[in-house]
């Protein structure tokens, strides 16, 4: 891909979600950005469907969730008190959130997200909840603000398909994360070549779509970046809340949603 292409992705990606993040109340706040249109103003039901219980849900500050996402990470990374966990693109803070209370006070979160308008959300979030164990830091996740070796577990829910060097933030997770560190991530992947018309349309591509890898492109980014024990398992029965990122498209019938595990080598 072209650098003109890659800088276009992520100047549309940032705008989109940008959008979102500055839109008032708890709203998704859209239509294309990885939640049903028609389910755009109810962002609890959107997660319900995606993978969230009402009791992780209703336990996190208002406005933290967004309804965005394909998955839930938490419920694959098998936190444990004391741990630091990275969230790549953290928007309105759900999983950071919910990641502090499975760490609880002597571990640390830390969400990276590319759009100012989502930091802004998520730290006045942390003010309104009284977290004392999370930072939100701006950045892209192609090029962390974290220091090498300093992550037990890594988490993402629905971001890493929006990349367009998926190589290289598999090279920086693998950085940040410690000998023995863990990935644990919802993403999703394409099971059909994708038509050229949805690769062209950035609209698919900042809905989670169009941006999707193959399973065996991720399984190679992922060992070129040094992980093992690769585990990466489609979710066929997304399909049927991925129907609704582009009604009337049959996208579902290309991308589904993924569990994404892999191991950083102890020393």
């Amino acid at each position: 891909m072209e650098e003109n292409q890659k800088h276009k992705i992520r100047a549309a990606v940032r705008e989109n979600y940008g959008k979102i993040g500055a839109a008032a109340g708890s709203a998704c706040g859209c239509s294309t950005a990885c939640c049903p249109s028609d389910s755009a103003n109810n962002p609890i039901n959107i997660s319900l469907t995606v993978g969230y219980s009402t009791e992780e849900l209703t336990g996190v500050p208002e406005g933290a969730n967004l309804g965005l996402g394909c998955g839930n990470p938490q419920a694959i990374a098998s936190l444990k008190p004391g741990e630091t966990v990275l969230d790549l693109g953290s928007g309105g803070g759900l999983d950071c959130f919910l990641a502090a209370k499975a760490v609880g006070s002597t571990g640390k979160v830390i969400g990276v997200d590319m759009s100012p308008e989502m930091i802004s959300r998520a730290r006045q979030n942390v003010q309104t909840g009284g977290y004392t164990q999370i930072d939100f830091r701006l950045g892209e996740i192609e090029y962390l603000p974290v220091a090498d070796s300093s992550v037990d577990v890594i988490i993402s829910n629905c971001v890493i398909n929006l990349s367009p060097d998926k190589d290289q933030v598999f090279r920086e997770a693998f950085r940040v994360l410690k000998p023995g560190g863990r990935l644990a991530v919802s993403d999703v992947v394409t099971i059909e070549e994708l038509p050229p018309i949805f690769k062209e349309d950035m609209t698919l591509y900042t809905s989670c779509a169009a941006g999707a890898a193959t399973i065996q492109e991720l399984e190679r980014f992922l060992q070129a970046a040094g992980f093992v024990q690769i585990r990466i398992q489609p979710k066929n029965e997304s399909k049927s809340f991925i129907k609704d990122w582009s009604p009337g498209s049959k996208i579902e019938d290309y991308v589904v949603s993924a569990v994404i595990e892999a191991k950083k080598p102890s020393a």
